[in-house]
């Protein structure tokens, strides 16, 4: 015996609601997005054409999509008909590709996804799930939707435009020299602009012309002959002239492009070459990318941004300002890796934003070793009298202080330091293992006494039992999220392209991963 199974009876269709689990994650992903407030979806209304989806409803598809790893807009157009959660959270309506695809890259859906995790965040609040006590903050990098051998180098751009400007600086000269065009007021003698070399061929035009009109009023063969072979000269010019624009204008718009930056790629001008980990070929080769900074607590990405630089150093500033700025008010500890430390960074945080910085530097774990503090030819180790501000090498010579230096990053931060200078190092027993320099010049020491305040207070911090347990806390809650991202939702190259476009979609994968383990915990 069989249960009634009959293709030929008509069945009413039932609310697919009802067709879902208790803790679906298609209703934490409507709460979530019913939570935001009526103001974010102005820029969507429009009071002609076709009334257009209700973008709660567009955003909540593409959500879902997400937390099943299906960031095609093919594919999610295909859940839309064999999905239950994703045909119940659309109910019934079937959007195509096209305006899935056009609706997750447009500039008013960044607003959108920022309210997603300011909401997100209030619920965890109201949940217990997070103290508000720290934010953990650390970067990964993601390949962007770029062709790997589209690169350009800004190294190479300046010596090609260098290599551009002397050729036609000698150009302008010869032809000064052989009186085909008179001398033009330039702005700057070191190199022509566009304006100049256009005006230069324009004059070169006028002497073409001429000869033209010669030749044409000519009636000699042998005259006419000779005319065409001083035309060629002129004529060659004005190819060279004409290439030199064309070039020169593509350099201008390279190093437009290139900002700060030293590489971009041709398919995906915000998109720089960096140094992914996933390097399956062991050559160290550059991919085009960008840099995501997440800030987290509890393994939920709280705030995010994309920076086109690799290092992490100057990122930490802009993006704790924008943390302040769209996301939330930043709490009593910043927790981050030694990726993060340096003289500019912690002066932020310590001076301006007033708050604990537990990140450490490069050379804090090397510190700790028993090698490093018995090494006699390391400065750290070296006797100092603050009386006489000098210091005492291990040939118990004297280093007094000299003068001060001041150096200025690319950034625009200045750092002092100290310098002091050693007696005599002639004839020292430990010049080869002390110094690298020059025989007949005596050791240097330059101190930065600012950063070595700001490191002694990190090793002071981190041995308090509370601060340190919180930094140890740093690898189990900001790691496993980059983890579940790239792991699990297997989100580990964009698939739309320009910062824009790519920002949205960061935000729109982070948000599947702080709902996939928001419904795990329920």
């Amino acid at each position: 015996m069989f249960k009634d199974y009959n293709m030929n009876q008509l069945i009413f269709p039932l609310d697919l609601e009802v067709k879902l689990q208790e803790n679906d994650i298609a209703f934490h992903v409507h709460h979530l997005v019913e939570s935001i407030p009526l103001e974010a979806l102005e820029p969507f209304l429009r009071n002609e054409g076709c009334p257009a989806y209700h973008p709660r409803m567009m955003l909540k598809i593409i959500l879902c999509a997400y937390t099943q790893s299906v960031y095609s807009g093919r594919k999610i157009e295909a859940l839309l008909k064999d999905s239950i959660r994703i045909m119940w959270l659309a109910q019934g309506y079937e959007p195509s590709y096209r305006t899935i695809n056009r609706f997750r890259v447009q500039p008013e859906v960044k607003e959108l996804i920022r309210q997603c995790f300011v909401q997100f965040r209030c619920q965890l609040v109201q949940e217990k799930l997070i103290d508000q006590e720290a934010i953990f903050i650390d970067g990964t990098k993601i390949e962007a939707n770029a062709n790997k051998f589209t690169f350009v180098w800004k190294k190479a751009i300046e010596k090609y435009h260098k290599s551009l400007i002397e050729k036609s600086n000698q150009l302008y000269n010869d032809l000064l020299e052989k009186e085909i065009l008179p001398e033009i007021k330039r702005e700057s003698d070191e190199q022509l602009t566009l304006e100049e070399l256009d005006q230069m061929v324009r004059k070169v035009d006028e002497v073409i012309t001429e000869y033209d009109q010669k030749i044409e009023a000519s009636s000699s063969v042998a005259e006419r002959k000779a005319l065409r072979g001083e035309r060629k000269f002129p004529k060659k010019v004005r190819k060279q002239l004409t290439d030199y624009i064309v070039r020169k204008q593509n350099y201008q718009r390279d190093f437009e492009i290139f900002g700060t930056r030293n590489s971009y790629s041709k398919t995906d001008h915000d998109a720089t070459f960096m140094r992914m980990k996933d390097d399956y070929m062991k050559n160290g080769q550059l991919k085009a990318g960008y840099n995501v900074q997440i800030a987290t607590e509890g393994q939920y990405a709280l705030a995010y941004s994309l920076f086109s630089n690799p290092t992490d150093t100057l990122t930490l500033i802009p993006f704790l300002d924008e943390i302040e700025k769209r996301y939330f008010e930043l709490p009593k500890h910043i927790v981050a890796d030694a990726g993060y430390g340096s003289e500019q960074n912690y002066d932020d945080i310590l001076s301006k934003r007033k708050r604990e910085a537990l990140v450490t530097y490069n050379m804090y774990l090397k510190e700790q070793k028993k090698k490093y503090k018995q090494n006699e030819f390391n400065p750290d180790n070296w006797q100092y009298d603050e009386e006489n501000d000098t210091y005492t090498c291990p040939n118990n010579k004297h280093l007094p202080f000299k003068y001060k230096s001041e150096r200025t990053d690319k950034t625009g931060f200045k750092r002092e330091y100290k310098v002091y200078e050693c007696e005599d190092c002639s004839g020292c027993p430990f010049r080869s293992s002390c110094t690298k320099a020059k025989e007949g010049n005596n050791r240097k020491l330059m101190v930065n006494e600012k950063w070595e305040h700001q490191k002694e207070y990190v090793r002071a911090k981190l041995s308090e039992e509370k601060a340190g347990a919180i930094y140890r806390q740093r690898k189990i809650d900001v790691e496993p999220v980059f983890g579940f991202l790239k792991a699990n939702l297997r989100f580990t190259r964009f698939s739309v392209r320009g910062k824009s476009k790519v920002d949205n979609e960061m935000g729109l994968a982070l948000m599947a991963v702080n709902l996939r383990k928001f419904t795990a915990n329920r």
